[in-house]
Order: C-alpha cells, then sequence, then structure tokens
C-alpha cells in the first residue's frame, strides 16, 4: 500500500511521480542541496554542511555533521536517522546515512556524496 506519493521531475523523462521511501529520500536530498535561509518564506530550511566541508577533519567535524544531518531529518516526519558515519574523500565528504522511514521497520543505507567543486550532494 502506498502511503507518501510525490512529484519529481529531477533527472526523470517520463515518469514523473515518486511514492514512499523513493519520495522521502528525493525530498531528504533536496533539503541537503538547499543552504540553511535560501529557500524564501523557510529561513530554518535546509542545511549548514556546506561549511563544514572545508574545515579540519577531526573528531568535532564527525560530530558536527552528525548534528547536522539529525537536525535536517528533524525537519521531516517521515524519516528517522539511526546512524550516520563520515568518510573524506576527494573533492568532499561521504556521509553513510542508516534511515528508516516512520511507516516501517525497514532499514534503509542511504550514500550521500558532498562534491566541494559542484556544491552539489548526490547519492552514490
Amino acid at each position: 500500500m502506498t502511503t507518501f506519493i510525490g512529484y519529481n521531475s529531477i533527472d526523470q523523462t517520463k515518469k514523473f511521480t515518486l511514492t514512499d521511501f523513493e519520495l522521502v529520500k528525493r525530498d531528504f536530498l533536496n533539503a541537503l542541496n538547499i543552504q540553511k535561509g535560501e529557500k524564501p518564506g523557510r529561513p530554518g530550511y535546509g542545511t549548514t554542511l556546506w561549511s563544514f566541508l572545508f574545515e579540519n577533519q577531526g573528531p568535532q567535524f564527525v560530530d558536527n555533521i552528525t548534528a547536522e544531518i539529525q537536525r535536517v531529518a528533524a525537519g521531516d516526519p517521515r524519516i528517522f536517522i539511526n546512524a550516520v558515519r563520515v568518510f573524506p574523500q576527494d573533492n568532499g565528504i561521504r556521509i553513510e546515512i542508516d534511515t528508516q522511514t516512520k511507516q516501517s521497520n525497514v532499514g534503509n543505507l542511504l550514500n550521500v556524496f558532498f562534491n566541494q567543486q559542484s556544491s552539489r550532494a548526490t547519492y552514490v
């Protein structure tokens, strides 16, 4: 049974409708690609993760990223974050996010790459 139904035109050619976890994934990635304060009328929407990309990558760096991922996910009542792991990579960082939708007990692992050069977050 489909619980969530939405519309997506990013990287789509024919089927624009997304449902359930695919819609939640797209909405979460959209929030990670918008800098906090950038969306008109919603100053708390988006993320400050982009400011962390050029910081020294120590324990505080990982804690800050984990806290920010949790904050962004808390803005979406459909998703729950179980764990976050951060890995430095060439030209950015990769974040593994162990998620679960509130409608099911099935866990999903999201790998998000934050690219410094393109200033875009993408699933890998």
